[in-house]
């Protein structure tokens, strides 16, 4: 901004007019905008030469306005009003008096672990909130980065790697494994060695990292299982066990959840398979988006570990600080 430039007006300016047409006090004025006097003096001499008239004249009475003064000042003060409104609608979101609709990507699992206590809890604060829960796939990370989806719950191997920059992450909680069968499974007791393991018949999940982690646990001890059926994700699975003698082999928090449901036998997998973390995923546009803020901090209270989290964003960026997400 230059001062002999009148489009271009500093909003503490106009500020100090409208405090200065109220008050006809330069004092008064100061103190209101928490500055010394000589600092509004010298305010008011670039507003005076950005505006090409004295604005106000030094009276017995206090500063008078110049009518110049008097024929801006209420577009002065709509400017200020404006200023104010769009402030606010950057930094609030009220959920309770939301309408607006939240778009997340996760995982089959996710539906049956994590979306029913996130609906319920975003009902319960903002009854009006839409949510929509939308499959993992390509369409994922131009979703996150045009603002069409908001969050991705799971694991994102893209933004694992580092492929996509710009997007922030933050771990929710560690998944290990275990495997359910059958609560009278004709061969299983209390010992589950992995010979036993190998030697019964599976149904296998052919998709997600999941099963890339189970595959390549195989493959480093040499070994196969004998999958009898394969399906695409977890529907169905509890009454396929409930019904056969098969095994599965799953991320705890799903099979927990499915042998609660179900009645299944839980048990300690024999196979070493590698943990996993299961985050949030979101993209730095929307990093300081308030709605999204709340979002965020719904998923982190309702299924991150106790453990202080680390938030990273990834990209030619540095790391940040170890914080929960807002």
């Amino acid at each position: 901004m230059t001062d002999n430039d009148p489009n271009l007006l500093d909003p503490k300016l106009l500020r100090l007019l409208d405090l200065l047409y109220t008050t006809r006090s330069v004092t008064r004025a100061a103190e209101q905008l928490g500055q010394s006097q000589p600092t509004v003096s010298i305010w008011l001499g670039r507003l005076r030469r950005q505006l090409n008239d004295p604005l106000f004249v030094r009276t017995p009475e206090g500063m008078q306005p110049t009518p110049r003064t008097d024929a801006l000042i209420v577009t002065v003060r709509e400017v200020l009003e404006g200023l104010r409104r769009l402030a606010e609608s950057q930094a609030l979101f009220d959920p309770a008096a939301s309408t607006r609709e939240f778009r997340i990507f996760m995982t089959d699992a996710s539906h049956i672990t994590l979306l029913p206590r996130l609906y319920a809890h975003v009902r319960a604060l903002a009854p009006h909130v839409r949510l929509e829960a939308a499959t993992m796939d390509a369409r994922l990370v131009p979703a996150l980065q045009s603002g069409e989806a908001d969050l991705a719950l799971g694991l994102v191997q893209p933004l694992e790697a580092g492929i996509e920059a710009g997007f922030y992450q933050q771990t929710l909680f560690e998944q290990d494994w275990i495997c359910l069968c059958h609560a009278r499974h004709p061969r299983i007791g209390d010992g589950f060695t992995l010979d036993d393991y190998l030697a019964e018949a599976h149904v296998g999940i052919v998709s997600g990292t999941g099963y890339q982690l189970l595959d390549a646990a195989l493959k480093g001890l040499g070994a196969e299982r004998r999958v009898m059926l394969e399906l695409p994700g977890f529907l169905g699975l509890a009454a396929i066990l409930s019904s056969s003698d098969l095994v599965a082999t799953l991320p705890r928090q799903i099979g927990r959840t499915l042998a609660e449901s179900a009645g299944l036998r839980q048990l300690p997998c024999p196979l070493q398979i590698p943990s996993f973390s299961v985050k949030q995923y979101w993209h730095a546009r929307y990093h300081h988006d308030v709605a999204n803020q709340w979002l965020r901090g719904i998923c982190a209270e309702l299924f991150m570990r106790r453990d202080p989290p680390q938030e990273t964003r990834s990209g030619p960026v540095p790391r940040l600080s170890r914080s929960r997400v807002p």
